[in-house]
């Protein structure tokens, strides 16, 4: 590799070359507010490991698995992968918005699924509902906590119990 390589991207885009490394770029269908939650995220949890690497290494995970950094390569998606990517999604975006706020599905499913997002709507709905029964996430509707089996509409997804 070359010197004048540094930085250089490969022909599709795909990846990129640093210090002779080949990296997997971000998802460019990613929704540039929400990319940029994702990054800010990636960015405050990589300052944390030194302090507490376990649940910051967890952060890390999370935040580049969503960017499709890793897991599944964002321009082949398997139907578990975007499950993964969606509860990766969900998580990060819920971890860098702070302990009260809350996100839609459709955050999840954005950052998933890019201009196709809708046909996840489903699958982030299954996936929250999952993550909901672990107690990782809670489903609410109109503030009160409600099973996303039984919800019907709009609802919002905040930390759960077992956070």
């Amino acid at each position: 590799m070359d010197p004048g390589d540094e930085g250089a991207a490969g022909a599709d885009g795909r990846y990129l070359i640093v210090s002779g490394r080949r990296w997997r770029t971000t998802d460019p269908a990613i929704p540039g507010s929400l990319r940029q939650e994702l990054v800010n995220e990636l960015m405050a949890a990589r300052r944390l490991v030194r302090g507490d690497p376990r649940p910051a290494r967890r952060r890390v995970q999370d935040a580049k698995v969503a960017l499709g950094e890793r897991g599944d390569p964002w321009w082949a998606p398997t139907p578990d992968g975007q499950r993964v990517r969606l509860a990766a999604a969900m998580r990060a975006l819920l971890c860098h918005r702070g302990p009260d706020a809350t996100i839609c599905p459709s955050d999840a499913a954005r950052v998933a699924g890019g201009k196709a997002w809708h046909g996840l709507m489903d699958a982030a709905r299954e996936v929250a509902g999952e993550l909901s029964r672990q107690g990782i996430l809670a489903v609410r509707q109109h503030g009160v906590d409600v099973d996303m089996a039984a919800a019907v509409g709009p609802v919002r997804l905040a930390r759960g119990p077992r956070w």
